[in-house]
């Protein structure tokens, strides 16, 4: 097979990596605003328990927590699909980075406005809503943009779990055509296709979002 058959070939895996993707933002998005939130507003024993589940998704490893919710929940008698234990564990996994953007976004912003708010007679729900969530949202939208990136490149690991996205196809192909430079050569080169175009998404938006720090240079 020529490299370009090869990369042809690892493509067919393209529309399960794009639905665990697809899927795994359902878990991520709420999990980092909900989550970011609240370790925000919280205090004493509720921040430690909001910060301790955040810190189990960030802190285990992606590999070992696909092998658990896959095959040793069934033995609990919990039984879960393969794409939804991929969605599942890839989400909450950048979703608990991304709530630290959240968090960090919303303790960014001036303690004046805030108090502006107060001011008016508006509600610490109301404030949160209206003037300081929209605010932390774009300044944080870069931020969004690499965590999608890195959500992308995790699906690769989804292969372990039997479901065949563009590594499974990859190895798939290397059972019946031994040729690993040119098969992963061209599996990194459809990975690269796929998030390219998603950082130069990126780099459009920074400039959007930060002008004042010109237009991103290279390419």
């Amino acid at each position: 097979m020529s490299m370009f058959e090869i990369w042809l070939g690892i493509l067919q895996g393209l529309g399960i990596t794009a639905q665990v993707t697809a899927y795994a933002l359902v878990f991520a998005v709420p999990f980092a605003l909900v989550l970011g939130v609240a370790q925000f507003l919280a205090t004493g024993p509720t921040r430690f328990l909001v910060t301790a589940v955040i810190e189990f998704w960030r802190s285990s490893a992606v590999v070992v927590l696909l092998f658990v919710f896959y095959y040793v929940l069934p033995v609990m008698g919990i039984t879960l699909s393969a794409l939804t234990v991929s969605a599942l564990v890839l989400g909450l996994n950048i979703g608990g980075y991304a709530s630290q953007a959240v968090r960090a976004g919303l303790q960014s912003l001036p303690a004046g406005q805030r108090e502006a708010g107060m001011a008016l007679g508006l509600s610490r729900p109301t404030i949160l809503l209206l003037i300081e969530l929209p605010q932390a949202l774009v300044a944080m939208s870069p931020t969004f943009v690499n965590n999608l990136i890195q959500l992308v490149k995790a699906t690769s690991l989804v292969s372990l779990v039997t479901l065949t996205d563009m590594t499974f196809r990859a190895k798939e192909i290397a059972q019946t055509d031994y040729d690993p430079v040119a098969i992963y050569s061209a599996l990194l080169l459809a990975f690269f296709v796929v998030c390219y175009p998603i950082a130069l998404a990126g780099r459009w938006l920074e400039a959007r979002v930060h002008p004042e720090k010109g237009t991103a240079r290279g390419i």
